[in-house]
């Protein structure tokens, strides 16, 4: 059986991290706060926001919550957005997205302060992964990834890697922190010829591809670790599933995140994480 790289373990170790810094902080005068910016009752926004609160309360850092009904119009969400960019108070800003269509979803991310991007969808922030210079912040998936291999020891250092997915929220990013800690890296998508012969080649496969349980025993061997990306739900088996067929490569791989309690909840611990870094630099 494989071993599991279990997010809650890094949680734990983030949280005692993070209730120092806070603690540090707030002794200065000083209480990182992060704003979310919400349009609409998206179930998945709804949950990802209650986990960050919680998390945020875990470690002391205060949320302001903005929340326009879908109507909104756009002047009134950009002047919005624009008193957070302001407001010298707010550390962080999480802006969940889709925007509604009457929105311009391009103007809003560009329109966000690099310096409150707390989960990396600007563009300098981005440029700043791509360049390792320290601009803004790195999109919080593709940095829990690297938090938990990290935390576990993953070697990276002249490793081989596969990365399957090529977004911008993790496949991209997560290649170039890869690279910036030396890994080889090569990232497949849907027009990659072969998949299976490049994975088998790897010392570790981070899926991303974003499709239920692509990944099976076909595409990986002994020795491997595997970063599982993926969460959706699985209405035949009534279970959160992942993009790897998690029962059919345990017994094959050295390693492996779980789906659910595997990158998802260190990805929250990361944003509350960027949002203590954001009011440390301010």
């Amino acid at each position: 059986m494989a071993r599991l790289l279990k997010g809650k373990d890094v949680v734990d170790a983030l949280n005692e991290s993070m209730a120092k810094e806070v603690e540090s902080l707030k002794s200065k005068g000083i209480t990182p706060t992060l704003a979310i910016l919400r349009v609409g009752e998206r179930p998945d926004d709804l949950s990802y926001e209650k986990g960050a609160i919680k998390r945020c309360q875990q470690v002391g850092v205060e949320v302001k919550v903005v929340n326009f009904d879908e109507q909104v119009s756009q002047e009134e969400f950009f002047n919005a957005l624009a008193k957070l960019n302001e407001d010298i108070n707010i550390h962080g800003i999480l802006m969940f997205r889709p925007l509604p269509k009457h929105i311009d979803q391009e103007k809003a991310r560009k329109l966000l302060a690099v310096e409150k991007d707390v989960d990396g969808c600007t563009d300098l922030s981005l440029a700043g992964v791509f360049t390792n210079s320290g601009e803004g912040f790195a999109p919080c998936t593709a940095e829990a990834a690297m938090e938990i291999l990290k935390y576990y020891g993953i070697e990276l250092s002249g490793k081989k890697v596969a990365v399957i997915g090529r977004s911008l929220v993790i496949g991209r990013p997560v290649a170039m922190m890869l690279m910036h800690e030396n890994a080889t890296v090569t990232i497949c998508h849907t027009r990659t010829v072969d998949v299976p012969s490049i994975t088998k080649d790897a010392d570790i496969v981070v899926v991303a591809s974003g499709q239920m349980e692509s990944v099976g025993a076909d595409y990986l061997k002994a020795g491997q670790t595997v970063i599982d990306v993926g969460i959706s739900w699985n209405s035949e088996k009534n279970k959160l599933c992942g993009d790897v067929r998690f029962d059919e490569v345990s017994d094959i791989v050295d390693a492996i995140t779980p789906v659910p309690g595997g990158v998802g909840g260190v990805t929250t611990s990361i944003l509350v994480k960027h949002v203590i870094e954001a009011a440390k630099r301010l």
